[in-house]
């Protein structure tokens, strides 16, 4: 489980193809909860949880598999790429976005970025799937950072992005035209399920 609080930028430092997928090499700051990172434990790359298979101070190794490879924007990731970091939440420590899963339901499209004072409005085109669960003021994760959803439209959702959170994710990297990982607000998800479950009872 994650909260979508971007820890650091990571840099993507090998991929290599395996049986089921890739196998990528992810550099890192070393800071933060990330210096503590083990094998074995689960960290939100772009809004994508992965095993690091392999923890070595200031990186790690994870595998990517086909179906990640296909359903995310990780499939796109070459030596180089940058990413947002965020290791699993532990017990005990604040929740400062929302509950988030690491298991990305779409990929959406950047469709507009447009200043707003200090700050940035970013609307982003999303697939029915993600659409159907915005509404104003309710909350979106988008390459694993927990984002406020400012307005909905036609297919598409706005959010705005704060000088701090450009400073320290990809978010100060965005640009019309790119893919983005989109996860929902799990709440959202259990309510559709419960309200399901009472109009066929």
């Amino acid at each position: 489980m994650f909260t979508g609080i971007i820890e650091a930028r990571g840099r993507v430092v090998s991929a290599e193809a395996t049986d089921s997928g890739r196998r990528v090499r992810i550099q890192h700051p070393g800071q933060g909860r990330l210096q503590e990172v083990r094998a074995g434990d689960s960290i939100a790359v772009n809004g994508v949880c992965l095993t690091a298979c392999v923890a070595e101070t200031g990186s790690f190794d994870a595998d990517l598999s086909d179906t990640t490879l296909e359903l995310t924007t990780l499939g796109g990731l070459e030596v180089g790429n940058d990413v947002n970091l965020e290791p699993a939440l532990r017990v005990g420590e604040p929740l400062g976005g929302h509950l988030v899963s690491g298991h990305v339901d779409a990929v959406g499209t950047i469709a507009s970025l447009e200043p707003e004072g200090d700050c940035c409005r970013m609307e982003v085109e999303a697939p029915p799937e993600v659409h159907r669960y915005l509404v104003p003021r309710g909350s979106v994760c988008v390459d694993g950072i927990s984002l406020t959803v400012t307005g909905v439209g036609a297919g598409r959702f706005g959010v705005t992005l704060v000088p701090h959170t450009r400073a320290v994710s990809l978010a100060g990297d965005y640009r019309a035209g790119r893919r983005v990982n989109l996860e929902v607000d799990m709440l959202a998800r259990y309510l559709e399920r419960l309200l399901e479950e009472r109009s066929e009872t």
